[in-house]
């Protein structure tokens, strides 16, 4: 399994996307503000996903 890196798009738990700000050994800290419908969501802007727990949806360019 590929893990994640600071700048990719994931996806977890149920559809929620997010981009990776910091990749620790075992979860990733992830900016939940980029999805549109943030706000309707009522969610904290941050949150953590462990490795196992989520997809990439698109690499950073970087």
């Amino acid at each position: 399994m590929k893990r994640a890196e600071v700048g990719n798009i994931i996806e977890f738990r149920e559809g929620l996307q997010g981009i990776v700000e910091k990749v620790y050994e075992n979860s990733v800290i992830v900016d939940l503000t980029y999805m549109e419908n943030f706000q309707d969501l009522q969610i904290e802007s941050r949150t953590v996903v462990n490795h196992k727990n989520y997809k990439i949806i698109r690499e950073s360019a970087g």
